[in-house]
Parts: C-alpha cells; sequence; structure tokens
C-alpha cells in the first residue's frame, strides 16, 4: 500500500501541522519506507506462533490477600520530614485563588 502526497497532508491538516512542500516530500517518502519496510512482515510464515504482547512470557504476579500486623505509627513517621500527630505533614497544594 503506497502512501501519497495527499494522504500526508490530509493526516498534517487532521493533526493541524502545518509542513512545506519540502516536508510533505520528505515524509512521504519516509513513511512510504517504514509502510514498505514493514509490509515484508506478510511474506512471513507465522504458522503455529502464538499472537503475543510481550517479548518474555508473563504471569499473574498477584498474591493473595493477607492480614497483617501494620507498622506502628511512629515507625512509620521516623523518617518523614515532619509530621503532625499521627500523620504526615506536607505543604499545601491546593490553590485557592479567585473562582475556586
Amino acid at each position: 500500500m503506497a502512501i501519497t502526497r495527499k494522504d500526508v497532508s490530509d493526516v498534517a491538516i487532521l493533526s493541524r501541522l502545518k509542513m512545506s512542500p519540502e516536508e510533505l516530500d520528505k515524509f512521504t517518502d519516509q513513511l512510504g519506507n517504514i509502510l514498505e519496510y514493514a509490509s515484508m512482515l506478510n511474506e512471513l510464515d507465522l504458522t503455529g506462533v502464538e499472537p503475543t504482547s510481550h517479548v518474555i512470557p508473563m504471569k499473574n504476579v498477584f498474591r493473595e490477600d493477607e492480614v497483617k500486623e501494620s507498622y506502628p505509627v511512629e515507625k512509620v513517621l521516623a523518617n518523614a520530614p515532619e509530621a503532625l500527630g499521627d500523620f504526615f505533614l506536607v505543604p499545601k497544594v491546593i490553590d485557592e485563588g479567585e473562582g475556586h
């Protein structure tokens, strides 16, 4: 499937990209080369090859939920830069400017 200069121009318009005539020619050639290279995959015999989304086998890495003792608050907050009672003290991140 060949890509045309008009195809590239149409995609550029949809992407709101302004392209010079030279850029249209350049990208038409480049995208054409990419599509030509990708079409070589159609020539491969993939009989018996399972579709995959990962190059290495993936397995479910979830574990069963277990009820465990929580860390003591003092240990959790030991490395906190600042704490207020049993909570982490962090800088305010909400802007209460006009309209909020």
